[in-house]
Order: C-alpha cells, then structure tokens, then sequence
C-alpha cells in the first residue's frame, strides 16, 4: 500500500516534470517579490534573483534526474533481455 502512495510522488515524465517546475517558479516569483517590498533596493533585487536562480538549478536538477532515470531504465533492460 504504501508503495503504490509513494509512486505518486515520482516524476515519470518530462510533463510533470515542468509542471513541478512552473509551480516552483510562481512560488519563487511570489517569494521574490515580498522580498521586494520588504527590503527595497539593491538587496531586495538580489533576493529576488537569488529565489528565481534557485528555480533554474532545480529544475535542471529535476530535468537531469528523469534523462539519467531513463537511461538507467534503459541499462537494465539491456542486461535482463
């Protein structure tokens, strides 16, 4: 039972792999822009960028992770056929 609650959790596909991304970016862009007017200026730009960066890393990371999940996929099939 638990295991197939725990598959929900898993990026399968490259679609929800940039759905998960578009919902961090709205988060990072709402995140970003209280930072904007809680320190106006040079700092609160530079959180800003910081928050929205950290989407870009992730979603690379993301993106990374499901191309070598595949690949691993694709290895072991080799091997067991």
């Amino acid at each position: 039972m638990l295991r197939k609650i725990g598959r929900l959790f898993v990026i399968k596909n490259r679609f929800e792999a940039f759905v998960i991304i578009y919902a961090l970016a709205l988060g990072a862009t709402a995140r970003g822009s209280a930072y904007l007017t809680e320190y106006p200026g040079a700092g609160g730009q530079l959180l800003y960028l910081a928050t929205t960066g950290a989407v870009f890393l992730a979603g690379a990371a993301i993106l990374d992770g499901l191309k070598a999940r595949k690949k691993l996929a694709a290895i072991s099939q080799e091997g067991a056929g």
